[in-house]
């Protein structure tokens, strides 16, 4: 069917029924118009200030990571030997008995038995600033009892 076609149809219905058939093409535009063009952008702008806030948390933790990352640049380098020292220190004070380490050159191995997510999280941080220690390799397990097990490899400073 052609334009022309069309409009001679168009103009073949009765006033009322040309009024009838304008009403459902205006409706049927105005529901296109919505579902591609409104609705859309509405969703976004209703979604915008939950997604700020996301990016914001994200921004100040990249912040605050940034600012420790350059506070342990600016430290002077570390003995080797003093950086393992802090990093058995660590071990007993925060650990205990939940941990045994081997050291083989640069990298120690830590077998955690039953050790709380806490006292990881407080070593790890403590391992990272004072002795220098970076993970290089974790294969860690949940208990039954909702703790660790497995092994921690860390990297020390060269020497």
């Amino acid at each position: 069917m052609n334009l022309a076609m069309l409009r001679a149809w168009f103009q073949g219905l009765a006033p009322r029924e040309r009024f009838l058939v304008g009403a459902a093409g205006a409706l049927v535009a105005l529901a296109l118009f919505w579902w591609i063009a409104l609705a859309p952008a509405i969703g976004t702008l209703r979604a915008a200030e939950a997604q700020q806030l996301r990016l914001d948390a994200q921004l100040l933790q990249m912040q605050r990571l940034q600012a420790q990352a350059q506070a342990m640049q600016a430290q002077p380098p570390q003995n080797p030997d003093e950086s393992l020292r802090q990093l058995e220190q660590s071990i007993r004070q925060h650990l205990g008995t939940a941990a045994r380490y081997s050291i083989s050159g640069e990298r120690v191995t830590v077998t955690l038995t039953g050790a709380t997510s806490p006292a990881v999280a407080r070593w790890l941080a403590q391992a990272r600033t004072d002795a220098r220690s970076l993970p290089g390799e974790a294969r860690l397990t949940r208990n039954p009892a909702g703790n660790w097990d497995g092994t921690l490899v860390l990297a020390l400073p060269a020497r």
